[in-house]
């Protein structure tokens, strides 16, 4: 890992987040990875919101907050000053899913697509969190949220998870990678990896929310091991476009995980809804699929 100093933490305790909150813990590990040569470029979001309250601020490092839509392009010109001036800062984007997958979707294709320097990270807590819970392409099929509210016409969002992955993958970047916070070592392997591959990178971080998921602050890292057992989430590495490595689990049901979670509360109360709980299980098990995640029985 980056060189650090014992017991002296970049990303500082003290700021406005919820107990358990998955994404403070992102940016607490992010920071032990990159070390102090790191300039970081936030959008709008929950972090900006709970780590720098003016005049206050958790961030050790540089820390530069634009608009919602426009931290890969802010980046971008960073990158290129950096460079003319010959200064070796790391630069990194991070931004939640809302900034991620909608709002800066067109200044991220414009970074990538000119190659910039720059590690882009998505804490992915799977909604627009911040500002009500909203629905973001990140939401997970049938999650109820505050714009796709579950009832008796409806059963949540009905729309799939976006594949940013896949989208960056295909503007050519070098380095494309998932992560959880439930995995901290391997999270901040692959921050290091991205940082030390010449050219744009993307990592995408899964940061349970246990405010707009619904489930206690102390089982956020039980969550996130739930999304990768059952075939939710899969953690892997894509260099050059290619998926390179897995992360190989024994799967769980997917309603293992569902039915610790509010906002999946609808499919099990007043009573199940086996139909749609079938539709997500046949989500997980192209994941599993697609990915190669799981590990064979022995005969």
């Amino acid at each position: 890992m980056a060189e650090h100093v014992a017991g002296c933490e970049l990303f500082e305790s003290g700021h406005r987040a919820c107990g358990g909150c998955g994404p403070a813990l992102a940016a607490r590990l992010l920071l032990n990875a990159t070390g102090e040569n790191a300039i970081v470029v936030a959008s709008t979001g929950c972090m900006e919101v709970f780590s720098t309250p003016y005049p206050e601020t958790a961030w050790k490092v540089p820390w530069i907050h634009s608009l919602f839509e426009n931290a890969a392009a802010v980046a971008s010109g960073i990158e290129a000053s950096l460079k003319r001036q010959g200064r070796s800062e790391k630069v990194l984007c991070v931004c939640g899913d809302g900034a991620t997958f909608d709002i800066g979707v067109l200044c991220i294709s414009g970074a990538f697509e000119r190659g910039h320097d720059i590690t882009y990270i998505c804490y992915d807590n799977e909604a627009y969190m911040n500002t009500g819970i909203q629905r973001s392409g990140a939401t997970p099929y049938d999650a109820s949220t505050t714009t796709s509210p579950a009832g008796a016409c409806s059963t949540g969002n009905q729309r799939p998870k976006k594949d940013m992955p896949a989208i960056l993958a295909a503007h050519g970047a070098p380095y494309v990678a998932t992560a959880s916070i439930s995995y901290p070592q391997d999270f901040m392997k692959k921050v290091e990896k991205a940082l030390n591959t010449p050219g744009p990178c993307y990592i995408q971080v899964h940061a349970p929310c246990c405010t707009g998921w619904g489930f206690e602050a102390g089982e956020t890292l039980n969550i996130g091991k739930l999304a990768i057992e059952t075939g939710m989430w899969v953690n892997f590495e894509m260099e050059n476009g290619e998926v390179t490595k897995v992360k190989k689990v024994k799967r769980k049901p997917v309603e293992e995980y569902l039915s610790r979670q509010k906002r999946f509360r609808h499919l099990f109360k007043p009573q199940r809804r086996d139909a749609e709980i079938a539709k997500i299980q046949a989500i997980a098990d192209r994941n599993a699929e697609k990915y190669g995640i799981d590990i064979k029985k022995k005969e």
